[in-house]
């Protein structure tokens, strides 16, 4: 009877919108409680509830609640190899080629994206149909590791290694590499393995310009414990085993 009870009342906002990959719980609070969220075109309140016919919306952005026949779908986790030049966004107002073009298409429900990838960087993307589990593996408290390999322009020393070990200042904030390995290249082209425990905007490249040099190639090889491997190939996406999806999961306790 609970449970009958709270599903004619709807479910809270920020849960609806955190499924759906629009942000955490908290930040769509924040939304909510500024009077940035509507309902039914009126301004939410924090402690509303949704139900299937409702109409939530966040600027331009618009959500319609649906039953959970019609929304019900199941979990998928994908790996996509991102090349450069495509944006990771669901519609370019310029027309340029996104990532979402090259996925399958869904019968119910909708890929939401695992982070970002700058249109210059290519590598694994990870998008799922979940997105509590996708909000989980982006969330910063998470600390979930990123590894890059990078192809840096300009003369790397030892110096410059330990700075970007130990920490730079950054516009938004101290930042540091948890590991740099070599990985190749002579001269003024090197090639560098680094792992990341976060995923601020272009931070790779920005830590490197902040030590003086400059990366001309950046290629994102594992997120958490998904590898990039040798398949799919770049363009392409495979679809992850239940034990991947699974280690996935764990890591932020779903």
């Amino acid at each position: 009877m609970k449970k009958q009870k709270e599903a004619e009342q709807g479910e809270r906002i920020q849960k609806i919108l955190a499924n759906a990959g629009w942000g955490s719980r908290r930040e769509l609070e924040r939304l909510i409680a500024e009077g940035q969220i509507q309902i039914n075109d009126r301004s939410a309140q924090l402690g509303d509830r949704a139900r299937p016919g409702d109409r939530l919306r966040w600027g331009r952005r618009l959500f319609e609640i649906r039953s959970e026949r019609e929304t019900q779908g199941p979990l998928r986790v994908i790996a996509y190899y991102k090349p450069e030049g495509e944006l990771v966004t669901r519609k370019d107002p310029e027309g340029r080629k996104t990532v979402f073009g090259g996925l399958p298409p869904l019968r119910k429900g909708r890929w939401v994206a695992v982070g970002r990838l700058d249109i210059n960087s290519s590598g694994l993307l990870l998008f799922t149909t979940d997105g509590v589990l996708a909000n989980g593996l982006m969330h910063p408290s998470m600390q979930i590791e990123r590894e890059y390999a990078v192809r840096v322009l300009g003369d790397v020393t030892q110096e410059m290694l330990r700075k970007l070990t130990h920490g730079v200042t950054l516009e938004d904030g101290p930042a540091r590499f948890e590991e740099i390995t070599e990985s190749g290249g002579t001269g003024a082209n090197r090639w560098f393995h680094v792992v990341l425990a976060e995923g601020r905007n272009r931070e790779v490249r920005r830590m490197w310009e902040a030590v003086g040099a400059k990366v001309n190639r950046l290629i994102r090889v594992r997120y958490g414990p998904i590898l990039l491997g040798a398949y799919p190939r770049m363009g392409q996406w495979r679809e992850l085993d239940r034990e991947e999806i699974q280690a996935l999961q764990r890591m932020v306790s779903i």
